[in-house]
């Protein structure tokens, strides 16, 4: 995919880019090339697959959630900064948290930051545990998301205590989830999750398959959870 056909594909979706958010993105192509040699951020490099791959896939979460509004975003355990930096760039108003447990990462995303010149960004090293049982961050989000970090189980769990009862969980998967939703319907109830929508559809150009799973959340997480760093992941619910 390259620049072009970014613009116009988003553009059929109703995301007009300025010149200077076509910038951010070519910027945010170079350092995260540049910042690769030195540290392990993605395994794809070349320019039209990280405008593919990387930051159109992240943009078509806003396709089913709407964006247009001043939300409070968390997203747990973003790496290089995706799904959240490259929706921060087409919706310049969101605030946006990133938790990571890897300093480095939080190193290069705080240099991508300043770069980018984007404001009323958060990064966090913590692990999501740990971040969703702290009582200054704890469900004070309108929207979690996560991006291909661990089964739906395991991520109902790391993502829903943070929400703000009436927010939403967006998970965003690679491939068709719907025997990850089956196994997680349990967790998600009882993390206070209520209404679950599930949204297949292909990438353009590669035709590779998509799912983004939308769960709004209707009640308070019980204190408990999250569990123990590492507990989720060893026990799901």
């Amino acid at each position: 995919m390259n620049q072009e056909q970014f613009q116009q594909l988003l553009k059929e979706k109703g995301i007009i880019l300025s010149d200077k958010q076509l910038h951010q993105f070519d910027r945010y192509y170079e350092i995260l090339v540049e910042w690769n040699e030195k540290m392990n951020l993605t395994a794809i490099t070349d320019r039209k697959e990280v405008y593919l791959k990387h930051f159109y896939d992240s943009i078509t979460a806003s396709f089913f959630v709407d964006l247009t509004q001043p939300l409070s975003i968390c997203d747990v355990g973003a790496g290089a900064g995706f799904p959240s930096i490259p929706l921060k760039i087409c919706f310049p108003h969101l605030k946006v948290s990133i938790v990571d447990s890897l300093n480095k990462r939080i190193t290069f995303l705080n240099h991508l930051a300043s770069e980018l010149e984007l404001d009323q960004v958060q990064f966090h090293h913590d692990r999501a545990e740990t971040f969703g049982q702290n009582k200054s961050y704890r469900e004070t989000y309108d929207l979690v998301t996560a991006r291909a970090v661990a089964r739906l189980s395991v991520l109902s769990e790391l993502c829903l205590p943070l929400a703000k009862p009436d927010g939403t969980f967006v998970a965003m998967k690679a491939a068709n989830a719907s025997d990850e939703l089956k196994d997680a319907k349990k967790a998600i109830s009882v993390l206070g999750g209520g209404s679950i929508d599930v949204h297949s559809f292909e990438l353009p150009i590669e035709s590779s398959e998509r799912s983004i799973i939308v769960v709004e959340k209707s009640a308070s997480t019980p204190k408990k959870y999250p569990r123990k760093p590492g507990t989720p992941n060893k026990s799901p619910l």
